[in-house]
């Protein structure tokens, strides 16, 4: 058997407890260095780790591959939500295994902000440039998006200089492509482990620098109003 799984943003206490019994019983547990770092109190002894880098992840997975059809239980974790950033990784499982695999949904970083940051994501747009591959597509969808008034909760790409496009890129791109510069945003970083939090607008983020370990959130300027039935509670005035 494989099984990929979604292993939270960060922090194992947000990790869905039949992902961790998945996990305290396979015979091999693969991933990503930072991802195997979350889930190791849970790794069983017995256990065969596998961990990879961008660099090696087709040749370990190849690995991986070979153990699943020898028989062993294997899962191999994604960080976050294997469907809000994970997929061209999950391409590169089913590749490599040669048939689909099943999926265990985890609590993305997107999702604990929507939390913290109180938006919904009936009225929210989910962005990822988290990926290999043109981002131009996604940009312009971004621009979109917001042109359409919605809330946008944006992934960064933060690989090397030459495509990364991080919170200020992402601004300077916006405010090239016509989006106000009044608009307000939100960079929050390190969600679960000693968050740190960032306010301001659109122009100032052009000029705000962060870790990789951020996430974005970009407020429309016209929010949606809430069509909750009219509060049936006196108002201060009329309670005096």
């Amino acid at each position: 058997m494989i099984i990929c799984i979604g292993a939270g943003p960060g922090d194992i206490g947000y990790l869905p407890r039949r992902s961790a019994e998945l996990i305290a019983n396979a015979d091999v547990v693969a991933g990503f260095n930072a991802v195997i770092d979350v889930v190791r109190p849970l790794i069983p002894d017995s256990a065969q780790v596998i961990q990879m880098g961008y660099r090696d992840q087709v040749a370990q997975l190849d690995e991986v591959a070979k153990l699943h059809h020898a028989g062993k239980n294997c899962v191999v974790v994604f960080m976050g939500d294997i469907h809000f950033s994970g997929f061209q990784y999950l391409e590169r499982v089913e590749r490599a295994c040669g048939h689909p695999v099943e999926t265990m949904p985890g609590l993305s970083s997107a999702q604990v902000l929507a939390s913290r940051a109180k938006v919904c994501f009936d009225e929210t747009t989910f962005i990822t440039f988290h990926r290999r591959g043109d981002l131009t597509p996604f940009k312009r969808h971004l621009v979109h998006v917001l042109q359409d008034q919605r809330n946008a909760i944006v992934i960064p790409c933060p690989w090397d200089e030459a495509r990364s496009f991080m919170p200020w890129h992402i601004a300077a791109y916006l405010l090239g492509n016509g989006i106000p510069a009044d608009q307000q945003v939100e960079v929050w970083e390190n969600l679960t482990r000693g968050e740190a939090e960032w306010h301001g607008t659109l122009a100032e983020c052009a000029e705000h620098r962060c870790s990789d370990m951020s996430i974005m959130l970009i407020r429309t300027k016209t929010p949606m109003a809430s069509q909750i039935e009219p509060s049936h509670l006196p108002t201060p005035e009329q309670a005096q």
